[in-house]
């Protein structure tokens, strides 16, 4: 890996690269099939990814005829890794012995080992026999959406897909590594104007607000469409800003204290609350709402939108808000929703869902063509990365502790191949252009 990334650095060919040999095995940070139990009896607050994350070496993978690999410069952490590192709702390994059922080489990834990761940029090094439209020395990021076409329902939407899986999570060889193996349709170009690291953070978060917001399989956003966004300097949320903002409409960002409030104002957000603040008891006991405290929400809401309730609510914390989200859609409104951080578990008052004609849509990442949509943007200029720190792969257990402690706002970078920060720029007079303090607005958030 060395001599790979000598030669990235150095600006090797195409050709040079490809007559690079591939290492028989590779740094990568990992759980372990054995230690899958190792939490039993803690809560779930106080499992430590740091204790079942290793970074170890590796043995590289075969190759498959419609399969890349990549020298890995950077990745990020997701909140799937985060539930791998913990075996919560349950260990994964138990999607790799599946995947291996499914044909031969599908039993690749049935190790002992389960290699991390869901949001990569880098670098190609060899492509499949099969493989079209990429070739060693492209520049890449890394969409997770696993999917084969060899499957009617892959087609059309592949979200819908009977064999969808997300990579690094429900497959094995993710990005929390110097070298990855990824189907030639999850890659997309990487955006000339960023590094490394800020182009490995947006493709797991960003896609997934595109496909709630913009796409026809979320809520088909519009614009003047007034949005309410729980979490608005999250991993999710302060993507959806973004959207919402280059797509014409109002966003209501929802956040836990004056200095994220502060964030969203530098974004363009001027619409804020802040629930800290507010004190808001949507619960008044674990199997009691408390519509009274729905019906101050919707007041904070119209205060500061024009007196008017929402046209969508951008909704993932699950159960502690759901019942508040469906009572401040406005009638005919869309909730959206793609998790439930707080609790799966939810509730609402079905009255005020059917009676005001309500709509409640799922979505779940997003298929080739939204990912490659919303990564046009980024590479526009017109949507930024939220990349607020950066760590080392060797730092990848503290990373997902800070994630799974809700310590970071916005996505946190982890260097994989790349020695040091703000490598790979390709195109500084874009990055000028578009404007360095923008792209690095929530750095040390």
């Amino acid at each position: 890996m060395e001599k790979i990334l000598e030669a990235i650095q150095a600006g090797a060919s195409g050709d040079e690269i490809a007559n690079l040999p591939i290492p028989d095995s590779y740094r990568a940070a990992f759980v372990k099939r054995d230690e899958a139990a190792m939490f039993e009896g803690v809560e779930s607050w106080d499992k430590d990814p740091r204790k079942s994350l290793h970074v170890d070496e590796v043995r590289t993978p075969e190759l498959a005829p419609d399969e890349v690999y990549i020298a890995v410069m950077a990745s990020s952490i997701n909140f799937n890794t985060v539930w791998t590192s913990i075996f919560e709702p349950l260990p994964t390994f138990g999607f790799l012995d599946r995947m291996a059922r499914e044909s031969e080489y599908g039993a690749r990834h049935a190790r002992d080992e389960h290699i991390v990761g869901s949001d990569a940029s880098g670098v190609v090094l060899r492509v499949g026999a099969a493989v079209r439209n990429w070739k060693p020395g492209d520049r890449v990021t890394v969409q997770c959406n696993y999917v084969d076409d060899q499957d009617p329902s892959a087609h059309n939407d592949s979200m819908l897909a009977s064999n969808q899986k997300i990579w690094g999570f429900e497959t094995n060889f993710g990005a929390l590594a110097d070298l990855s193996v990824v189907k030639a349709n999850q890659l997309m170009p990487k955006p000339t104007h960023l590094s490394w690291e800020e182009s490995a953070v947006n493709g797991l978060c960003s896609a997934t607000s595109y496909r709630m917001l913009v796409s026809d399989n979320g809520a088909r956003m519009k614009q003047g469409d007034s949005v309410l966004i729980w979490g608005a300097t999250g991993g999710i949320g302060g993507y959806a800003v973004q959207y919402v903002l280059n797509g014409g409409g109002t966003p209501i960002g929802v956040v836990s204290s004056p200095e994220r409030a502060q964030t969203l104002n530098r974004m363009g957000c001027e619409a804020v609350i802040d629930r800290k603040a507010a004190n808001y008891q949507f619960w008044s006991d674990e199997h009691t709402q408390d519509e009274k405290e729905w019906r101050r929400f919707g007041k904070d809401i119209r205060n500061v939108n024009n007196g008017e309730d929402v046209d969508i609510v951008f909704e993932h914390p699950g159960r502690s808000t759901m019942g508040a989200s469906v009572f401040a859609a406005k009638r005919g409104g869309t909730i959206v929703t793609c998790a439930a951080t707080s609790g799966y578990m939810v509730e609402f008052d079905n009255r005020h869902f059917w009676m005001k004609l309500k709509q409640l849509v799922s979505s779940h990442f997003a298929n080739y063509a939204e990912s490659w949509a919303a990564n046009k943007l980024l590479c526009e200029g017109k949507i930024q990365p939220l990349l607020t720190d950066t760590y080392t792969l060797e730092q990848a257990g503290e990373a997902s502790l800070a994630v799974h402690q809700n310590k970071a706002e916005g996505k946190l970078g982890v260097l994989c191949l790349a020695p040091g920060e703000g490598l790979g720029v390709d195109d500084p007079e874009r990055r000028e252009a578009i404007g360095d303090d923008k792209i690095t607005m929530f750095k040390g958030n």
